[in-house]
């Protein structure tokens, strides 16, 4: 039965770690992050309470409406009107009333309160705006990286498929004796070598296949299958870039530097709000109110008066008046408003001098690395050619016996190192593309190469 079991297993795992495997485009990488991002979720959140804001700072030009009803139960010694006299009596009432209240001016406060609330909201959309691109580039940037390393690990395990090919060529050749013993062991160095390239690339894969899978924040995607084109089919057309028309156009794309600037139209608002409690408050009320009692008889009939007869029409009061506040002395509160206020405004202006540097210095620091890269991409491939002619050489010299053992190694080395210099400048240079496109404000919804 053990056996059983354990066959069983045996011949399940394969196919459970291929379930594990899924294969997934960049653009379904990131639609999976967009769509599980918790920092995402909360800023959604905080925009959808912006929202709410605006529709309160809305309601307050709208009149206040209260309706109020209260009971009364009273029972021992009263005075009766219609006697003159005093009686131990239960008495019962019911009063009733609707009461509007409208602010007809406040310093302007309401309109600052709905410019300010807009504001906000502008700012949270505009955040979540820009972190959505974030999280957008994160996962590409992570993405990338996986695909970067299984290219280096295939170059790892070819190379060591062909220093193992050549240790038992060397390994044959010195039994017959046509080599020398110590190329053997030199070899099998190498082979060792290989080995643990071939190791460290295995692990540096795992590790950004673990940073992808924790970005994109799916308990069912163990692990990824990074389908992208090949190095062959991707563009690789380095762009005629100007660096102040990159700066002028991240000026006025950047979310973060306009959510910057709705910040400060809100302090500035607020300041205003602030400014405004020196104002007189002016406001309007209006109410009806009727009440009932069951002491309460008709002169005649000596019977008590109906509820509706006293509630809506005997005992009706109607009430309209206004008021105004003039504020003369807080205790400097309002002064210590404004003074918070004047500083919160500042303080935002200040923010956004270095926001404007910060994002000049990104861009810069972009446009510089993108040429590096273009440097690097043109270098790289002329020194993969050489490379591979110079290996392919010394691979005939030394099958003829014209040359070491140590130097064919040393021409293998140098091109599997221009290999890997390759790979990794053409995703660089992919990379940093969609890198001046983040630092501009300008990277679209479909992410693709």
């Amino acid at each position: 039965m053990q056996k059983l079991l354990l066959t069983t297993l045996l011949f399940l795992f394969p196919i459970l770690s291929v379930a594990q495997s899924q294969s997934m485009t960049i653009e379904e990488a990131i639609q999976t992050s967009l769509d599980n991002n918790y920092q995402l979720k909360q800023a959604e959140n905080t925009r959808d309470l912006s929202d709410t804001r605006v529709r309160s700072a809305q309601a307050d030009f709208l009149p206040s409406l209260n309706a109020s009803f209260s009971g009364s139960r009273n029972v021992g010694r009263q005075f009766v009107q219609e006697d003159l006299s005093f009686e131990d009596r239960t008495t019962y009432g019911l009063n009733g009333g609707l009461n509007a209240n409208i602010t007809i001016f406040d310093g302007f406060t309401n309109i600052s309160n709905l410019r300010a609330a807009q504001a906000d909201q502008e700012s949270e959309q505009l955040s979540f705006q820009r972190l959505k691109e974030s999280v957008m580039f994160d996962t590409a940037s992570r993405f990338l990286e996986v695909v970067l390393n299984q290219e280096l690990l295939k170059i790892a395990e070819s190379n060591l498929e062909a220093s193992t090919s050549q240790l038992e060529r060397i390994t044959a050749q010195v039994e017959v004796g046509s080599r020398p013993t110590v190329d053997q062991y030199n070899q099998e160095s190498v082979v060792a070598n290989d080995e643990l390239a071939v190791i460290q690339r295995e692990n540096a894969l795992e590790v950004s296949m673990g940073r992808l899978v924790r970005i994109m924040q799916d308990e069912s995607i163990n692990q990824v299958d990074p389908v992208m084109p090949t190095v062959d089919e991707l563009a690789l057309m380095p762009l005629d870039l100007d660096l102040q028309e990159m700066i002028s156009a991240a000026m006025e794309q950047r979310s973060d530097i306009r959510a910057q600037e709705y910040d400060i139209e809100s302090n500035f608002q607020n300041y205003r709000i602030a400014r405004g409690q020196h104002l007189p408050t002016i406001s309007a009320s209006a109410g009806f109110n009727g009440s009932y009692s069951d002491q309460l008889l008709d002169p005649i009939t000596r019977e008590t008066v109906s509820f509706q007869d006293q509630f809506f029409d005997q005992n009706v009061r109607r009430n309209l008046g206004f008021s105004i506040q003039i504020p003369i002395f807080n205790r400097w509160n309002t002064r210590t408003n404004i003074e918070s206020a004047r500083v919160q405004l500042r303080n935002s202006e200040l923010a956004m001098e270095n926001v404007r540097f910060q994002v000049t210095e990104e861009v810069r620091q972009a446009y510089n690395d993108y040429q590096s890269v273009v440097k690097e991409l043109e270098s790289t491939e002329k020194a993969l050619i050489a490379a591979e002619r110079a290996y392919e050489t010394e691979q005939q010299r030394y099958e003829v016996g014209s040359s070491t053992l140590i130097e064919l190694n040393q021409a293998n080395a140098n091109f599997v190192q221009a290999q890997s210099n390759r790979i990794q400048a053409v995703y660089n240079f992919v990379f940093q593309e969609k890198l001046l496109d983040f630092y501009i404000g300008q990277l679209d919804n479909e992410f693709q190469f």
